[in-house]
């Protein structure tokens, strides 16, 4: 279930009563949200000034004690995400950069997790088992159609032509090969 996208409250209609009072349910708040899933830092700043309640300063001081605390690490975040979203489901550089551009993070810490990420599981054997995968459900692309919807299906994971190309007939062979096996 997708959140509905609240307007930005503008920072005259905030009303912060007691700061002290306020700081905590921003706290509590903060910890909640982290509770359920990981945030960027942007991410939980964002949720944070939704309400009402609160203002950017005490958000603020809210985002450093939880980054004092080791709760908060963009880096940490972005690699964790970028490493997880690829064992999940094989992806291109790509797809990955447009996940992780969805949370906020800022360019050169996504750019330096993606790296990361693809040294430790590489794009070539991502884009073979992809590529396995696509061809033990749908088999061997044999006329010119399927050959379009097999390199679509992998353009829309996030490969790029040039590797769906260099792969195919290394893909093919194993995929063979593999039914050999059984």
């Amino acid at each position: 279930m997708r959140r509905r996208s609240l307007k930005p409250i503008d920072d005259s209609e905030r009303v912060v009563k007691d700061r002290r009072r306020s700081r905590e349910r921003t706290m509590h708040r903060a910890i909640r949200l982290l509770a359920a899933k990981p945030r960027s830092v942007n991410e939980l700043r964002t949720r944070l000034l939704e309400k009402l309640w609160t203002d950017r300063e005490i958000v603020d001081e809210v985002i450093e004690k939880l980054k004092e605390y080791k709760y908060l690490d963009d880096e940490q975040f972005a690699s964790d995400t970028a490493l997880s979203k690829l064992r999940q489901k094989p992806q291109g550089a790509r797809k990955l950069r447009q996940t992780l551009s969805r949370k906020h993070l800022d360019k050169d810490v996504m750019e330096t997790a993606i790296q990361t990420a693809f040294e430790k599981m590489p794009e070539e054997e991502l884009i073979i088992k992809a590529m396995e995968k696509r061809i033990r459900l749908k088999g061997v692309p044999q006329t010119r159609e399927e050959m379009k919807k097999f390199n679509d299906h992998l353009l829309r994971q996030g490969f790029s032509y040039g590797l769906i190309r260099e792969n195919f007939a290394k893909a093919v062979s194993q995929a063979d090969q593999s039914d050999e096996d059984n």
